[in-house]
């Protein structure tokens, strides 16, 4: 049986470690991914990746040096590549001390991702962890191949546990497994049919409702089988290579101009508002991605210079997760980067929203110049203007 208009892009299942050894917890989850993968998949739905997500390592690495965690988080990796694991998040920090570390765990392992705390609404900003997550992206950038390590970190302001996507995830309490979408064609079937702003949001809506509530059924019934929490389904719009299912084609299909056009911000709030309104029970950002090099149409329109980067925190204000795979020259200050982030974290923290960058500065190129990534995940555009 074909399901229509349906990606799974992950299946999260989180954990809580005490050490990072344990390897029964981390078998048990990857055999709860396949599993639940496997029913899907006899469902008729592609699902695209499942992945594991720890409580912070901090929690389960205290007091110990950074050679010693470095140690200790490949030991982790070792057990994740002889499980054929390929995501595994090690949750987030909020310690300086800590902060510092992630390159040199990002620079030694390949399916690790992380991240760092720089605010949320009790705390305001947490400039010095701003400031330290800025150093983080510049080293990474120079310490990496192709600053491809990047692509495993973030800062994140505001980002609570359980959010399925990733480099922000992070795992609290008892184990749990949420699902995240990749909803790209359904933007597109539903604006395609649609004359306006209105019709096209009854449309996103119905299909939406339509679509989540058979995978919500599907999930609550995996629950009760393996008899592990349901954390519920993050709807937000995960992007595609593919043209046919690009957030920002899907846009245009209403026929207003290309994305980063005037009306781009009421339809990224629109869609942003019909994913916040679904009946389904939500988690994580629930809200419109916009990550550049993640999207075909995105990085098309980067190219022609329809939006910016100033634009895309615009459109943080009313949508999703905020700067995601946005590439900017190798020579960007470390200072430049603190702005962005500071920038990005107040816009979280006024908004009360969970927000997140992943920036790419690429070695070597300047604005305007092409990326050259050699991965699956992503798609080449030229390297932002920082202003």
């Amino acid at each position: 049986m074909k399901c229509n208009f349906m990606k799974i892009r992950t299946i999260t299942t989180g954990i809580c470690l005490q050490s990072p050894i344990e390897e029964k917890s981390i078998t048990q989850a990857a055999e709860f991914n396949q599993q639940a993968k496997a029913f899907f998949e006899h469902l008729g739905y592609e699902v695209q990746t499942t992945r594991i997500a720890t409580n912070s390592w901090a929690e389960y690495l205290p007091v110990l040096s950074a050679t010693e965690i470095v140690k200790k988080i490949q030991g982790l990796e070792q057990i994740c590549h002889n499980l054929n694991i390929s995501f595994f998040s090690i949750g987030c920090v909020s310690n300086l001390e800590q902060i510092s570390v992630i390159p040199e765990i990002i620079k030694n392992t390949s399916v690790i991702y992380c991240s760092s705390n720089i605010g949320d609404v009790d705390a305001g900003i947490q400039f010095e962890n701003a400031r330290e997550s800025a150093k983080v992206i510049k080293r990474i950038s120079e310490e990496t191949e192709d600053g491809f390590g990047n692509f495993r970190f973030c800062a994140g302001a505001n980002c609570r546990p359980g959010i399925p996507f990733f480099p922000i995830s992070c795992h609290e309490g008892n184990s749990s497994f949420a699902i995240g979408l990749e909803c790209g064609d359904l933007v597109m079937a539903a604006f395609s049919q649609s004359q306006n702003l209105p019709e096209a949001e009854a449309n996103f809506k119905r299909i939406l409702e339509d679509k989540l509530s058979q995978v919500e059924v599907i999930a609550e019934k995996i629950s009760d089988k393996f008899k592990i929490e349901y954390r519920g389904i993050d709807s937000s719009l995960a992007p595609s290579l593919d043209k046919t299912a690009s957030i920002a084609f899907s846009y245009e299909a209403l026929g207003i101009g290309k994305f980063g056009n005037q009306g781009t911000l009421a339809i990224s709030a629109m869609i942003t508002r019909v994913l916040k309104s679904l009946s389904v029970k939500l988690c994580g950002y629930s809200g419109l991605m916009l990550p550049v090099c993640e999207d075909a149409g995105l990085a098309q329109r980067a190219n022609e210079k329809t939006y910016n980067l100033t634009n895309l925190l615009l459109y943080s204000a009313v949508c999703g997760c905020g700067l995601d795979t946005v590439p900017v020259a190798g020579n960007i200050t470390i200072e430049t980067l603190e702005a962005i982030l500071i920038d990005m974290a107040a816009l979280a923290i006024k908004l009360d929203k969970p927000l997140s960058a992943r920036l790419f500065p690429i070695l070597g190129k300047k604005e305007g110049e092409m990326t050259a990534f050699n991965s699956p995940y992503l798609v080449d555009c030229k390297i932002f203007k920082v202003e």
